[in-house]
């Protein structure tokens, strides 16, 4: 049994549950407390450039999420087989109903509740557009008379932001700063051997995190309290250590402060509660961390050129790998280890499940298939 949907319609904001703007992390997340709603889910990218191309959500029948492809913001949502019974939907406007499966939207009706618009094959106001057509393109169809055209029927409506200076919006284009991304971070500046500067929307001041000085207490006053605490139990990576372990090691109390909502992990000594590492998340479609953490653009920061200059070099988390890694070091990459996460699960099967790391001094890399970099560690 299809539980009915009941959707609102805002122009240029969002239908129903979802929002323009919303990050994918929040939509999926949102998305596995409603199976009830939806319970068919697929997930659509292009797996050779998936750190920087957009993503679909099909909620089938009836929903088609459009996600920017750099930052992953929902971008652009469109209603489809509006008539298709399971489940049925019921589309509103300013609380009046305008759509149900016995009862469909026709163009007539759409002028009557939107008001006059320019002339074309679809209706389009700001914020929203209707088409006439399902999703293969029917083409022009000739001698077709007012009267038909006035009742034809609505079978696609989409709802995307509003044009800024009157100029459409195109389906590539990024998402512009709206209020659900307040509290978010915009861009995480990363400066090895230091930290990392986290900036936010809505707030003009970033937070600077600094391993070896930044304080457990000091990123719960800062941030929040973290989405969870693990405590650190894999040692495995100190038998790669050139330096012998002191024996106190041996029961390390080090725990992590996992901030998903923000794609950002704090390794904080049990000792001193001083952070020591800092694990960057880009959440790209496809690898084996896809969903688990909010994409963190993160830009990786080089040494100025000189004295004076104010802009230093950057790399970016939609670089491939092999620039990221000149950057740091114009040396052929270092060696690298491979680390299958599927390992630590029992009956797991991803179709890329490995990647590889790859150590430079002060950071480490973990690359996939692709040579996109999943995860930035500082240390």
């Amino acid at each position: 049994m299809f539980a009915a949907l009941d959707l609102d319609i805002r122009p240029g904001s969002g239908i129903g549950m979802f929002e323009l703007g919303a990050s994918l992390w929040t939509v999926i997340d949102m998305l596995r407390g409603l199976q009830h709603l939806f319970p068919q889910v697929e997930v659509k990218f292009d797996p050779d450039n998936s750190a920087t191309t957009p993503v679909i959500l099909h909620l089938r029948p009836h929903l088609d999420l459009l996600f920017s492809g750099y930052h992953q913001r929902l971008h652009t949502i469109c209603v489809r087989k509006i008539r298709e019974p399971h489940p049925p939907v019921t589309l509103r406007y300013k609380s009046t109903v305008i759509s149900t499966a016995a009862d469909p939207l026709v163009r007539v009706h759409v002028s009557r509740t939107f008001g006059p618009t320019y002339p074309g094959d679809e209706l389009k106001y700001p914020g929203i557009w209707f088409s006439f057509d399902d999703e293969v393109n029917e083409g022009f169809k000739g001698g077709v008379t007012h009267q038909e055209q006035r009742i034809q029927e609505v079978k696609r409506i989409f709802v995307e932001q509003k044009p800024v200076d009157g100029e459409e919006r195109d389906a590539l284009d990024e998402v512009s700063p709206c209020p659900i991304m307040h509290g978010d971070v915009s861009s995480a500046v990363i400066k090895i051997h230091d930290g990392v500067h986290l900036n936010f929307y809505s707030s003009s001041l970033p937070l600077h995190v600094r391993i070896g000085d930044t304080t457990a207490q000091d990123l719960t006053i800062d941030l929040g309290p973290p989405s969870r605490v693990h405590h650190k139990e894999d040692e495995r990576m100190t038998i790669h250590s050139h330096s012998p372990q002191p024996f106190e090691d041996e029961g390390s109390t080090d725990y992590f402060y996992n901030y998903f909502h923000h794609g950002v992990d704090f390794l904080i000594s049990g000792q001193t509660h001083i952070v020591r590492k800092i694990i960057i998340h880009s959440n790209v479609p496809g690898s084996p961390l896809f969903q688990r953490y909010k994409r963190c653009p993160w830009e990786l920061e080089g040494k100025p050129e000189d004295d004076e200059d104010d802009s230093p070099p950057r790399k970016h988390f939609y670089d491939k790998f092999e620039m990221i890694s000149h950057f740091l070091s114009p040396r052929e990459p270092p060696p690298s280890m491979l680390l299958d996460r599927t390992d630590e699960y029992d009956n797991i099967t991803l179709a890329s499940s490995t990647t590889r790391l790859y150590g430079y001094d002060g950071v480490i890399l973990e690359v996939n298939e692709a040579s996109q970099v999943v995860t930035v560690i500082l240390f």
